[in-house]
């Protein structure tokens, strides 16, 4: 479920998906673009800092990846 939350002086939307979901990868930074258009809020027109107090949505944090483990071989055992 998206989160909503404040936006603190000289933020910035990477940044506010840095601090309060983990990551910026994954499209998550695009994602949170795409929610605060869609709820009218368009943060693209409003520039590269966002404006201090202003609520901003964020979607939830992506799945991680199933890690793999490797076997290896060592000859010299």
């Amino acid at each position: 479920m998206p989160s909503t939350v404040t936006a603190r002086q000289g933020d910035t939307l990477d940044l506010l998906c840095w601090r309060h979901l983990g990551t910026t990868a994954g499209g998550v930074v695009e994602a949170a673009f795409e929610l605060n258009r869609t709820a009218g809020q368009s943060l693209a027109e409003a520039g590269d800092v966002i404006a201090e107090g202003r609520a901003v949505i964020l979607p939830d944090v992506p799945a991680a990846p199933a890690v793999t483990t490797l076997e290896t071989v060592n000859l010299w055992d």
